[in-house]
């Protein structure tokens, strides 16, 4: 058996219908219109080109959440690949009850918080600084703004607790709806509201003065 490609870009969606079927072989292109649950399947029974494509399915969207959780691409890669490797050898214990993508997105969290739980302390809400007064008249004073009022919305989401952080970039950035995100996060769907609540209130906060 080999080993399970690394990470790439692409991204596309769980939701693939009346998908052809598999062979007992076939090469990876074969398998790009195959549905998640089915090369789930293939790859518990040992398929590797079926795991090769669900790694090139979700990379993007993993690695996009990696980082966002992380705020570091090299951790993040690292967790990503780390949460393919460890999907590759509990594949054969994956009953389906959830999809696949929820399933990755679960473990790659599950990385990140592990990740996280090694750090120092980060820079408390309170901290994030006041926006310059830049002159508005010049295109790149308006682009300078742009990118302070990203870098504090960055150091904003720095300060939520990592659960808070976890929900809010699931839902915000990455669209899942709450059910998903509680099994995600391997909750409930109210305490998921309530860390939502939590963050959003936070973030505002935060931002009010770059309104």
């Amino acid at each position: 058996m080999r080993k399970p490609a690394a990470p790439l870009s692409r991204q596309s969606s769980d939701d693939r219908h009346d998908a052809p079927a598999v062979g007992s072989t076939g090469s990876a292109e074969a398998l790009t219109d195959v549905a998640d649950r089915l090369l789930a399947l293939r790859a518990g029974e040992g398929d590797d080109e079926a795991f090769a494509v669900l790694v090139h399915r979700h990379s993007a969207s993993l690695l996009a959440l990696s980082r966002h959780l992380l705020g570091n691409s090299a951790d993040a890669e690292d967790a990503v690949q780390e949460a393919f490797l460890s999907a590759w050898r509990r594949l054969p214990e994956f009953r389906h009850s959830a999809a696949f993508r929820t399933w990755m997105y679960r473990i790659v969290t599950n990385r990140c918080f592990n990740i996280l739980r090694g750090r120092p302390p980060v820079v408390p809400l309170e901290t994030v600084p006041e926006p310059a007064a830049p002159d508005m008249g010049s295109a790149p004073a308006r682009v300078t703004e742009t990118d302070a009022t990203i870098s504090a919305l960055v150091t904003a989401l720095r300060g939520l607790s990592a659960e808070q952080r976890a929900c809010w970039v699931l839902r915000e950035l990455h669209g899942l709806h709450y059910d998903e995100i509680a099994q995600v996060m391997n909750t409930s769907q109210q305490t998921v509201r309530g860390r939502l609540f939590r963050a959003r209130r936070s973030l505002t906060e935060a931002m009010e003065p770059w309104r």
